[in-house]
């Protein structure tokens, strides 16, 4: 029986338009009443999950969100961190020594503030921001280590050909001690060592007392590989890459034909008999 519902966002539960849909929304309800837990699980910061939670109407419940793909685990009652780990100022300051003699930028989140160190966004990192629902906040290098802030999640971003080659001369290296993943054209993420939205989902799990076999993730990209292949059935997204359809159990409609209904109605409420 499924317990726990694992929903990526970009991709997944919000269409190309970055909306929710009716039916996603009704599907959503459907399986907290019938006593599934809701976790929405994403590579955003909390500032931009909030208004989504909102648009759900379960802002006020005691359901959890794994924000900064598993940094950071929030109750939604309250939004408290109640989990974490996040960069420390040696992380912080290799991982902007990878940016000199390259346009591409490094992004960091705390739990209020979209960050760009030392440079003048971009034109594609302000257009990131507007996607969770904020603007982009210059910080010197100094000021990111200093300890004022706590630092979950670093993007690196630039023009596509710019983060293919960034990544093929970094990843390697990166991935040797922290956990790094190409999750857009635009975009690759780095995490702490062995954080991965799995990683927050078991600890998730356990303190909730539900078994691996009774949670349902779906997802479309590299960044829910892990959480797909940790929970007990898996479902990727119709739109989702080749990787992530490879290792999935069932494979729904894409994003902008509600998939995330379809899913939950098929396997859900058919579980339960409806």
């Amino acid at each position: 029986m499924i317990k726990l519902l694992a929903l990526d966002m970009d991709g997944t539960l919000l269409n190309s338009q970055k909306k929710i849909s009716l039916e996603n929304i009704s599907a959503i309800h459907k399986a907290i009443k019938a006593g599934v837990k809701l976790v929405l699980c994403t590579g955003r910061p909390p500032f931009g999950v909030r208004p989504y939670y909102e648009l759900l109407s379960l802002a006020q419940e005691n359901e959890y969100v794994i924000v900064d793909n598993g940094c950071a685990i929030h109750r939604t009652s309250d939004w408290k961190v109640i989990d974490s780990v996040a960069l420390d100022k040696q992380d912080i300051h290799y991982l902007y020594s990878l940016t000199q003699n390259s346009s591409i930028q490094l992004t960091l989140f705390d739990e209020e503030h979209y960050f760009v160190v030392g440079e003048t966004p971009s034109p594609i990192v302000v257009r990131d921001t507007g996607y969770v629902f904020t603007s982009p906040t210059e910080i010197s290098l100094e000021e990111a280590v200093s300890g004022k802030y706590t630092m979950f999640q670093a993007m690196f971003l630039a023009e596509k050909e710019t983060v293919d080659f960034f990544e093929e001369k970094y990843a390697s290296d990166i991935c040797q001690h922290f956990s790094g993943v190409r999750s857009q054209d635009v975009i690759y993420e780095v995490m702490p060592a062995g954080v991965t939205k799995a990683f927050a989902l078991e600890r998730l799990a356990q303190k909730l007392n539900i078994k691996v076999e009774e949670i349902m993730a779906l997802g479309d990209a590299n960044n829910d590989l892990e959480m797909l292949r940790f929970a007990g059935y898996s479902v990727a997204m119709g739109n989702g890459n080749a990787a992530v359809k490879e290792i999935a159990d069932f494979i729904t409609l894409t994003n902008d034909e509600d998939g995330v209904a379809h899913a939950i109605h098929k396997l859900i409420e058919t579980e339960k008999g409806e």
